[in-house]
């Protein structure tokens, strides 16, 4: 047998610290099972933190106090304590006009200014066509003419302005004397239609200068479906 060979084995035996340690566990497992009967049983008999115990009686009793609506407000109504006295304006009064008086005797009022006469008057007669266009019988209506100074002249190259209305249709022509010479030096002519037809005052004829400006007033003339009528000459004649 060697000499490290050992006939006794060694005996267990538990020490304080071994003691110590187990009673530790032991009361570490009482203290958590504790702590887990009062977490699933917080009311119970063995916890004296119990909420029902510790809030018993202390909590406040609420009070519902009604909403109350504000009196009614009564309007009060000004005591006048003293009547105003009212103080009238004084009237006034008003100046007299004065009249203006004239001692001068007032002069008559003098006559209006005449009007000033047109240089040129007219003569309107009515004859048969026929005597200046026998070819075209009755079947011809027109206006034509001569212009002549005071002493009978002709008086050649002076606008004439036929205007007005015939059958239905505005006429508005300008020709000069002395074209027409059938009718004398200054004639001139104006053609309306082959039918005669009667009209009232609906066409007017006019002599102009060479400005445009008139030489005699608008005299109207009127028309007539009579063949012994169906012209209409015109002698304008300057006044002396």
């Amino acid at each position: 047998m060697s000499k490290y060979d050992f006939d006794d084995k060694p005996k267990s035996r538990l020490d304080i610290w071994d003691m110590l340690s187990i009673l530790t566990l032991l009361m570490t497992l009482c203290i958590g099972g504790y702590f887990v009967a009062i977490y699933m049983s917080p009311n119970a008999v063995f916890n004296p933190l119990s909420p029902e115990r510790a809030f018993a009686g202390q909590l406040p009793t609420a009070t519902i106090t009604p909403i109350q609506l504000l009196p009614t407000w009564t309007p009060t109504q000004p005591v006048v304590t003293e009547t105003p006295t009212l103080t009238l304006v004084p009237t006034f009064t008003l100046e007299p006009t004065v009249t203006v008086v004239s001692l001068i005797t007032p002069s008559d009022t003098p006559p209006p200014t005449a009007t000033p006469k047109a240089p040129f008057n007219a003569t309107v007669t009515y004859i048969d066509s026929t005597i200046i266009h026998p070819e075209a019988a009755c079947n011809w209506q027109g206006v034509a003419g001569t212009i002549v100074d005071s002493n009978n002249a002709d008086m050649i190259g002076i606008t004439v302005r036929l205007s007005g209305f015939y059958n239905g249709k505005t006429q508005n022509q300008l020709t000069v004397s002395g074209i027409a010479p059938a009718y004398g030096k200054s004639g001139f002519e104006f053609f309306l239609g082959t039918v005669p037809i009667s009209s009232d005052g609906l066409l007017t004829i006019q002599i102009l200068d060479q400005a445009g400006l008139p030489l005699s007033g608008n005299i109207e003339i009127d028309t007539f479906s009579d063949c012994s009528k169906n012209l209409v000459l015109v002698k304008f004649k300057k006044n002396p």
